[in-house]
């Protein structure tokens, strides 16, 4: 399907696709404000993926699902600018929330299983949003549904579009999701964690897929794991958060070859080897990760750091460190400090 341009994208438009400024997202509880997001900031050029990395309750999930504009209950407050091709998403109404969704952008999720309808055929629902949004027969939108499931690798696909999806194995259903994400070419796909659950084997064949599709279809990827592996295969840029910020921003070779964040140290430090010896341990980062109600001040990252006593001062437990733009770490540790440091204490871990 070749899609036109859409003449409602304003007229001011400095040509990135899509620009993510200052992002907060609150949760209203009984205990307090939990500070999901707090301060996020990225771009992402068309064509291009960027892989976001970090422990479970880091603020990944959240800031996805805010681009999506599914941050609509009164006890959520959102602020900040997303904009796609110039146009705020945070701005927009509802209705053309809802068009946008699905047409141009679209979301895998990582449980296909719960997110698919156990009620309907495969078919009918990938026939569903293409229908909505194209306003195609339903003897186009089954063909195109065919298509798809085709594209995606599914064998018989005149015949499995027909099936439930308790019919389908645990990788054909990510499959399905993947063609129901893409069945209208959507410009931006956010694939939150989709092949966690899948053996390595299937893993490696989605992550193929997902390429091949973004290079035939042009589409911007935001995709989300806490899987640096699935990252350094999959991604352009790499931005890592913790605690609700990005903490530290760079290109694929950077961040996994030159980490200049001690929170990115650990998580790589945490990774098994394949060349290393199997009867080490693994080194898991010490602690917990911050309450979002209460986090520390200073870097949120300084209970667990074992390099903030390094910092003159009290700096890193009173001072949070911004994030520069471009190939940049929220780190108070000077550049000699980050390359000392990493050089002695954790590229010998890495191997």
């Amino acid at each position: 399907m070749t899609k036109t341009a859409d003449s409602s994208a304003p007229a001011e438009y400095d040509g990135k696709f899509l620009s993510v400024n200052d992002l907060r997202v609150q949760f209203s509880t009984e205990d307090g404000i939990v500070k999901a997001v707090d301060g996020l900031s990225f771009d992402l050029e068309r064509g291009k993926t960027l892989g976001i990395v970090g422990e479970s309750g880091s603020g990944k999930s959240v800031t996805n699902l805010s681009i999506l504009g599914l941050h609509n209950s009164k006890t959520t407050e959102v602020t900040g600018e997303i904009l796609m091709e110039g146009e705020d998403l945070l701005t927009v109404k509802e209705k053309r929330l809802e068009h946008l969704r699905g047409n141009k952008m679209a979301m895998i999720f990582q449980d296909p299983l719960t997110a698919l309808s156990p009620f309907y055929t495969i078919g009918r629902q990938i026939m569903e949003p293409y229908r909505k949004h194209t306003g195609a027969s339903k003897k186009d939108a089954r063909a195109r549904a065919i298509e798809m499931l085709e594209k995606v690798g599914i064998p018989q696909p005149n015949r499995r579009v027909d099936d439930y999806p308790h019919q389908f194995s645990g990788g054909m259903r990510q499959r399905a999701m993947i063609a129901m994400a893409l069945v209208c070419d959507p410009d931006l796909i956010i694939a939150d964690e989709p092949t966690t659950a899948l053996d390595v084997t299937v893993q490696a064949q989605i992550l193929d897929l997902l390429k091949e599709l973004q290079q035939e279809f042009g589409s911007a990827i935001i995709f989300i794991t806490h899987d640096l592996g699935v990252i350094a295969n999959m991604a352009d840029d790499i931005m890592v958060m913790y605690g609700g910020r990005a903490v530290e921003r760079g290109s694929v070779s950077q961040v996994l070859y030159e980490p200049d964040h001690p929170y990115t140290w650990g998580l790589l430090s945490s990774m098994p080897r394949l060349s290393g010896d199997v009867n080490e341990e693994l080194r898991a980062i010490r602690g917990t990760p911050p309450s979002l109600l209460n986090p520390p001040p200073g870097c949120a990252f300084n209970p667990r750091c074992d390099f903030a006593d390094q910092v003159a001062g009290n700096k890193c437990r009173e001072v949070r460190p911004d994030l520069g733009e471009g190939r940049a770490a929220a780190c108070h540790l000077s550049a000699d400090q980050k390359q000392t440091f990493f050089v002695e204490h954790i590229k010998p871990r890495l191997g």
